[in-house]
């Protein structure tokens, strides 16, 4: 049934594209009424099939579908969906705190040698360093070759609504990673200062006595399979909340978005395309991890971070697939939340590549040498954004401000940015979650069975 189900819906799908198409080209002109026809009936279809298949990265992708096409048909229903993706971002965020509290303080807490835990934290922090490094200058690369911003004439009378931004030295970002007060830190959702606190927790716990830890640690790995379940019962909500924030992105920014700034969207795709073939594809095949049951595994969790542009919301989700594909609880309690703060591999590409498309549109001529240094201040500025949708606008123009460029190019990429975060986001989930499994690796824990029959597991 699900095969008959699926060839009719390729062929409902196939109809309804070249259907559209043709009418697009003006080759073969149809009624209106037709055409929506066409694309509801494949829709029906597709969703019908996630309804048998009860698959939720099937769900998930019908969704994307189904919210694109209410964007497009009835763009004004589709901005009052909002609520729904803000739903669906508030009840993910009730999770991190205590998921990441409870993981954390019992993997280090319940380990038996701490020293391992300060070996995890320095091959984690090596690799995200040079990780993220090698994605700037990936982006510097890119902006110089394909040239986004030459040519851009200042509109006039241009004007819009910038982020504010608090100037900040290296040793306001230092400070900023401790926590004054727990309860502030899970209020604002810095996610970085609830890792440290938890670390702290955890090691301060494992130096009691085996009987006194004991107890409290049983606690807080009841309160981490409480969480794991908590995250199963949100997710069925999932494709409705991914559904919204697509409907509402087409909705407010027309389907015809791609064509603004295009040369800027194709540079930046392009980039991270070739981030994730040279450099990402030969880590995981240089730490012996297939790639298609790795891509498998991942994939619910980067279509909520696409859709969502949050790599927040697919937090949750991707440290249950991390560990179902063979990595020790331990490690990706640990090594994805700091991952988080400084493994943002699509941010820090995109903050190098938008840098230099704003100085490219601005008509200012800037040398390799300042490139360089602008490469060693996002090093710094760009750590602990992740899980606030378009925060990277907020470094971009502190970046900006401080190499003396105007702001206005910064107003043309907003128009975008949306659909650049997208993309981005999704190459930080992934690039989080190859991490665990490769630090996972480099500390001879990971499961290789376990990781080998991964697509086996039903979700």
């Amino acid at each position: 049934m699900k095969k008959n189900s699926l060839l009719l819906n390729w062929v409902l799908v196939s109809l309804a594209a070249v259907a559209t198409l043709l009418n697009e080209y003006e080759i073969l002109l149809l009624p209106g009424p037709v055409l929506l026809g066409l694309r509801w009936a494949a829709l029906a279809g597709l969703l019908a099939y996630a309804i048998i298949r009860k698959n939720l990265t099937t769900s998930i992708l019908v969704a994307m579908l189904v919210g694109t096409e209410i964007g497009y048909d009835f763009p004004e229903f589709a901005q009052n969906l909002r609520f729904l993706r803000q739903i669906f971002l508030k009840m993910i965020k009730t999770i991190i705190a205590p998921l990441l509290f409870a993981t954390l303080v019992a993997g280090i807490a319940g380990h038996s040698d701490l020293k391992q835990v300060g070996r995890m934290g320095w091959k984690s922090l090596l690799y995200f360093e040079v990780v993220t490094t090698v994605a700037l200058f990936i982006g510097l690369f890119f902006a110089n070759w394909f040239k986004p911003g030459e040519g851009i004439l200042a509109p006039a009378n241009f004007s819009g609504e910038l982020p504010p931004v608090e100037q900040q030295g290296w040793q306001d970002i230092i400070l900023h990673t401790f926590p004054e007060n727990i309860a502030k830190s899970i209020y604002h959702g810095d996610v970085l200062q609830v890792v440290v606190f938890s670390i702290i927790f955890g090691v301060a716990l494992a130096m009691l006595p085996t009987v006194k830890k004991e107890k409290f640690v049983g606690g807080v790995e009841l309160l981490a399979e409480v969480m794991f379940k908590f995250t199963k019962i949100i997710m069925l909500f999932a494709p409705i909340g991914v559904g919204a924030a697509i409907a509402e992105t087409v909705g407010h920014m027309g389907i015809d978005v791609l064509r603004n700034l295009a040369m800027l969207l194709v540079t930046l795709y392009c980039a991270l395309l070739a981030f994730l073939l040279f450099v990402l594809v030969p880590v995981a095949l240089f730490a012996r991890i297939p790639l298609l049951k790795f891509a498998k595994t991942i994939a619910e969790p980067v279509s909520i971070a696409f859709a969502t542009t949050s790599s927040e919301s697919a937090l949750p989700k991707a440290m249950e697939k991390m560990e179902k594909f063979g990595v020790p609880r331990q490690i990706v309690s640990f090594v994805m939340p700091t991952g988080y703060s400084f493994n943002l591999d699509g941010s820090t590409l995109y903050l190098s590549l938008a840098t230099i498309f704003v100085a490219q549109a601005a008509g200012v001529d800037f040398p390799i040498g300042q490139q360089i240094a602008m490469v060693f201040l996002l090093m710094l500025t760009s750590k602990g954004v992740a899980g606030i949708p378009r925060a990277t606008l907020v470094i971009l123009l502190g970046a900006v401000a401080n190499f003396g460029l105007p702001e206005w190019p910064v107003l043309l990429i907003m128009g975008i940015d949306e659909l650049m975060d997208m993309a981005r986001t999704s190459v930080n989930v992934i690039g989080n979650c190859l991490a665990t499994a490769v630090v996972g690796r480099w500390e001879g824990e990971l499961d290789d069975a376990k990781m080998h029959a991964s697509d086996q597991v039903a979700v």
